[in-house]
Protein backbone atom coordinates (compact mmCIF):
# COMPACT_ATOMS: atom_id res chain seq x y z
CA UNK A 1 0.00 0.00 0.00
CA UNK A 2 0.94 3.51 -1.28
CA UNK A 3 -0.82 6.81 0.20
CA UNK A 4 0.02 10.21 -1.06
CA UNK A 5 -1.79 13.23 -0.18
CA UNK A 6 -2.73 15.78 -2.47
CA UNK A 7 -4.33 18.50 -1.34
CA UNK A 8 -6.82 19.02 1.42
CA UNK A 9 -8.77 15.28 1.85
CA UNK A 10 -7.79 14.56 -1.72
CA UNK A 11 -5.73 11.51 -1.50
CA UNK A 12 -3.73 8.72 -4.06
CA UNK A 13 -4.14 5.08 -2.60
CA UNK A 14 -2.46 2.22 -4.01
CA UNK A 15 -4.31 -0.63 -2.90
CA UNK A 16 -3.61 -4.57 -3.87
CA UNK A 17 -3.03 -3.11 -7.26
CA UNK A 18 -5.25 -0.98 -8.34
CA UNK A 19 -5.36 2.94 -7.82
CA UNK A 20 -8.15 5.16 -6.27
CA UNK A 21 -8.22 8.85 -6.06
CA UNK A 22 -9.97 9.44 -3.00
CA UNK A 23 -12.43 12.86 -2.20
CA UNK A 24 -10.91 15.07 -5.62
CA UNK A 25 -10.92 18.74 -5.16
CA UNK A 26 -9.04 20.09 -8.01
CA UNK A 27 -9.87 23.88 -8.26
CA UNK A 28 -7.06 26.28 -8.82
CA UNK A 29 -5.67 28.43 -5.67
CA UNK A 30 -8.36 31.09 -4.85
CA UNK A 31 -10.68 30.22 -7.29
CA UNK A 32 -13.95 29.62 -4.82
CA UNK A 33 -15.66 31.84 -2.65
CA UNK A 34 -14.72 32.03 1.05
CA UNK A 35 -17.11 29.05 2.83
CA UNK A 36 -19.81 31.27 4.09
CA UNK A 37 -20.81 32.21 7.76
CA UNK A 38 -17.13 31.55 8.38
CA UNK A 39 -14.69 33.79 10.10
CA UNK A 40 -12.23 34.56 7.64
CA UNK A 41 -12.75 35.77 4.15
CA UNK A 42 -9.93 33.82 2.33
CA UNK A 43 -10.41 32.66 -1.26
CA UNK A 44 -10.43 28.86 -1.91
CA UNK A 45 -8.12 26.40 -1.96
CA UNK A 46 -5.73 28.41 -0.01
CA UNK A 47 -3.01 26.64 -1.45
CA UNK A 48 -2.34 25.22 -4.92
CA UNK A 49 -1.91 21.55 -6.13
CA UNK A 50 1.51 20.24 -5.77
CA UNK A 51 1.60 18.92 -9.03
CA UNK A 52 0.05 19.08 -12.53
CA UNK A 53 -3.45 18.02 -12.43
CA UNK A 54 -2.55 15.47 -15.12
CA UNK A 55 -0.61 13.18 -12.41
CA UNK A 56 -4.29 12.00 -10.68
CA UNK A 57 -6.68 11.73 -13.75
CA UNK A 58 -5.96 7.70 -14.40
CA UNK A 59 -7.12 6.23 -11.01
CA UNK A 60 -8.73 2.27 -11.30
CA UNK A 61 -11.31 4.24 -9.96
CA UNK A 62 -12.72 7.02 -7.68
CA UNK A 63 -13.71 6.97 -4.54
CA UNK A 64 -15.89 9.72 -3.17
CA UNK A 65 -17.18 9.86 0.91
CA UNK A 66 -19.53 12.75 0.06
CA UNK A 67 -20.60 15.17 -2.34
CA UNK A 68 -19.21 18.90 -0.67
CA UNK A 69 -17.40 21.21 -2.89
CA UNK A 70 -14.13 20.68 -1.05
CA UNK A 71 -14.10 16.52 -1.68
CA UNK A 72 -15.76 16.69 -5.05
CA UNK A 73 -15.59 20.29 -6.89
CA UNK A 74 -16.59 20.88 -10.77
CA UNK A 75 -13.13 21.21 -11.30
CA UNK A 76 -12.57 17.36 -10.19
CA UNK A 77 -15.92 15.99 -12.12
CA UNK A 78 -14.61 18.14 -15.75
CA UNK A 79 -11.14 16.83 -15.44
CA UNK A 80 -11.73 12.71 -15.25
CA UNK A 81 -13.03 10.81 -17.57
CA UNK A 82 -16.83 10.03 -17.30
CA UNK A 83 -16.01 6.38 -17.94
CA UNK A 84 -13.52 5.80 -14.84
CA UNK A 85 -15.86 4.06 -12.40
CA UNK A 86 -16.81 6.73 -9.18
CA UNK A 87 -18.27 4.79 -6.03
CA UNK A 88 -20.04 6.87 -3.34
CA UNK A 89 -22.16 6.80 -1.09
CA UNK A 90 -26.08 5.33 -0.29
CA UNK A 91 -28.08 8.75 -2.62
CA UNK A 92 -25.21 10.22 -4.34
CA UNK A 93 -25.13 8.52 -7.22
CA UNK A 94 -28.11 11.01 -8.87
CA UNK A 95 -25.85 13.65 -8.56
CA UNK A 96 -22.18 12.03 -9.62
CA UNK A 97 -23.99 10.11 -12.75
CA UNK A 98 -26.05 14.27 -13.68
CA UNK A 99 -22.60 15.12 -14.39
CA UNK A 100 -22.20 12.95 -16.95
CA UNK A 101 -20.52 9.70 -15.17
CA UNK A 102 -21.75 6.38 -16.43
CA UNK A 103 -20.15 3.99 -14.09
CA UNK A 104 -21.45 4.71 -10.46
CA UNK A 105 -21.74 2.42 -7.89
CA UNK A 106 -23.55 2.96 -4.59
CA UNK A 107 -21.62 1.50 -1.61
CA UNK A 108 -24.56 0.05 1.25
CA UNK A 109 -24.11 -1.80 4.54
CA UNK A 110 -22.55 -4.97 2.82
CA UNK A 111 -20.22 -3.42 1.50
CA UNK A 112 -18.76 -3.96 -2.35
CA UNK A 113 -15.70 -6.26 -3.75
CA UNK A 114 -13.67 -4.63 -5.97
CA UNK A 115 -11.51 -6.56 -7.95
CA UNK A 116 -9.99 -8.57 -4.69
CA UNK A 117 -10.59 -5.50 -2.79
CA UNK A 118 -13.05 -5.27 0.07
CA UNK A 119 -14.83 -1.98 0.45
CA UNK A 120 -16.76 -1.47 3.43
CA UNK A 121 -18.83 2.07 4.01
CA UNK A 122 -18.88 3.39 7.69
CA UNK A 123 -20.84 6.43 9.21
CA UNK A 124 -19.18 9.43 10.79
CA UNK A 125 -21.07 12.48 12.20
CA UNK A 126 -20.42 15.84 10.61
CA UNK A 127 -21.01 18.29 13.49
CA UNK A 128 -23.23 18.35 15.94
CA UNK A 129 -27.00 19.70 17.09
CA UNK A 130 -28.69 22.03 13.57
CA UNK A 131 -26.01 22.68 11.96
CA UNK A 132 -24.85 18.74 11.91
CA UNK A 133 -28.41 18.07 10.31
CA UNK A 134 -27.87 20.43 7.88
CA UNK A 135 -24.09 19.24 6.70
CA UNK A 136 -25.75 15.85 5.53
CA UNK A 137 -24.95 12.31 5.53
CA UNK A 138 -21.14 11.41 5.45
CA UNK A 139 -19.64 8.39 5.03
CA UNK A 140 -16.04 6.92 6.07
CA UNK A 141 -14.62 3.74 4.37
CA UNK A 142 -12.64 0.32 5.40
CA UNK A 143 -10.51 -1.44 2.89
CA UNK A 144 -9.10 -4.89 3.34
CA UNK A 145 -7.41 -6.56 1.25
CA UNK A 146 -5.25 -10.10 1.18
CA UNK A 147 -2.05 -8.97 2.04
CA UNK A 148 -2.40 -5.52 2.70
CA UNK A 149 -3.35 -3.36 5.79
CA UNK A 150 -6.57 -2.28 6.94
CA UNK A 151 -6.85 0.84 5.96
CA UNK A 152 -9.96 2.78 7.56
CA UNK A 153 -10.52 6.26 6.01
CA UNK A 154 -12.73 8.07 8.89
CA UNK A 155 -14.15 10.84 5.91
CA UNK A 156 -15.72 14.14 7.38
CA UNK A 157 -17.00 13.55 10.95
CA UNK A 158 -16.41 14.77 14.22
CA UNK A 159 -14.81 11.63 17.59
CA UNK A 160 -18.29 9.92 17.91
CA UNK A 161 -20.17 6.75 18.76
CA UNK A 162 -19.76 6.06 14.43
CA UNK A 163 -15.95 6.09 14.97
CA UNK A 164 -15.38 4.12 18.05
CA UNK A 165 -17.88 1.52 16.18
CA UNK A 166 -15.64 1.49 13.31
CA UNK A 167 -12.37 0.75 15.21
CA UNK A 168 -13.89 -1.69 17.12
CA UNK A 169 -15.34 -3.54 14.40
CA UNK A 170 -12.57 -3.71 11.91
CA UNK A 171 -9.26 -2.77 13.88
CA UNK A 172 -7.50 -1.08 11.44
CA UNK A 173 -4.16 -0.73 11.19
CA UNK A 174 -3.97 2.84 9.53
CA UNK A 175 -6.78 4.98 10.21
CA UNK A 176 -6.93 8.61 7.94
CA UNK A 177 -8.86 11.38 9.76
CA UNK A 178 -9.76 14.82 8.90
CA UNK A 179 -8.21 17.18 11.20
CA UNK A 180 -8.55 20.46 10.32
CA UNK A 181 -11.52 21.41 12.55
CA UNK A 182 -13.48 23.28 9.92
CA UNK A 183 -16.45 25.38 11.63
CA UNK A 184 -18.55 28.38 10.98
CA UNK A 185 -19.47 31.66 13.41
CA UNK A 186 -21.77 29.82 15.26
CA UNK A 187 -22.09 26.05 16.58
CA UNK A 188 -18.80 23.26 17.22
CA UNK A 189 -16.67 21.93 14.59
CA UNK A 190 -17.77 19.64 12.24
CA UNK A 191 -14.37 18.16 11.51
CA UNK A 192 -12.11 16.45 14.17
CA UNK A 193 -10.04 18.98 16.34
CA UNK A 194 -6.77 18.45 17.88
CA UNK A 195 -8.60 17.11 20.60
CA UNK A 196 -10.88 14.34 18.85
CA UNK A 197 -7.19 13.12 17.37
CA UNK A 198 -5.83 12.78 21.08
CA UNK A 199 -9.52 10.96 22.06
CA UNK A 200 -8.82 8.62 18.99
CA UNK A 201 -5.36 7.84 19.67
CA UNK A 202 -6.19 7.68 23.05
CA UNK A 203 -8.96 4.81 22.73
CA UNK A 204 -7.30 2.55 19.61
CA UNK A 205 -3.74 2.66 20.91
CA UNK A 206 -3.15 -0.27 17.95
CA UNK A 207 -3.61 2.11 14.93
CA UNK A 208 -1.13 4.24 13.05
CA UNK A 209 -3.00 7.31 12.66
CA UNK A 210 -2.54 9.75 9.76
CA UNK A 211 -4.34 13.83 9.58
CA UNK A 212 -5.37 15.52 6.68
CA UNK A 213 -7.50 18.05 5.96
CA UNK A 214 -5.83 20.75 7.10
CA UNK A 215 -4.40 24.49 5.93
CA UNK A 216 -6.46 24.46 2.58
CA UNK A 217 -9.87 25.35 3.29
CA UNK A 218 -10.92 28.45 4.76
CA UNK A 219 -13.14 27.24 7.76
CA UNK A 220 -10.56 24.72 8.65
CA UNK A 221 -8.59 26.30 11.89
CA UNK A 222 -6.92 23.19 13.33
CA UNK A 223 -3.38 23.92 11.19
CA UNK A 224 -0.74 21.50 10.90
CA UNK A 225 1.56 23.74 13.62
CA UNK A 226 -1.47 23.14 16.24
CA UNK A 227 -2.02 19.26 15.56
CA UNK A 228 1.81 18.94 16.17
CA UNK A 229 2.03 21.09 19.12
CA UNK A 230 -0.86 19.52 20.72
CA UNK A 231 0.71 16.26 19.93
CA UNK A 232 3.83 16.72 21.18
CA UNK A 233 2.21 17.60 24.49
CA UNK A 234 0.75 14.84 24.08
CA UNK A 235 3.60 12.38 23.82
CA UNK A 236 1.91 11.39 20.86
CA UNK A 237 3.31 12.59 17.90
CA UNK A 238 5.04 9.10 16.64
CA UNK A 239 1.57 7.84 16.50
CA UNK A 240 -0.11 10.34 13.71
CA UNK A 241 1.38 11.38 10.55
CA UNK A 242 0.76 14.96 9.55
CA UNK A 243 1.86 14.98 5.60
CA UNK A 244 2.46 17.67 3.41
CA UNK A 245 1.04 18.38 0.26
CA UNK A 246 1.79 16.23 -2.40
CA UNK A 247 3.79 14.09 0.38
CA UNK A 248 4.15 10.13 0.68
CA UNK A 249 3.63 9.36 3.84
CA UNK A 250 2.80 5.34 3.68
Amino acid sequence: MKIQLIRNASLWLEYAGKTFLIDPMFSSQGANPPVFNTENDRRNPLVPLPYPLETWLEPDAVLLTHLHPDHWDPAAAEALSKDIPVLCQPGDETAVRAGGFANVTELGGEGLAFHGITIIRTSGQHGTGEIGKLMGQVSGYVLQAQGEPTLYIAGDTIWCEDVKQALDRYRPDITLVNAGGARFTEGDPIIMTADDVISLCTYASDTQVAAIHMDAINHCLTTRDDLRQRLDAEHLSERVRIPQDGEWFF
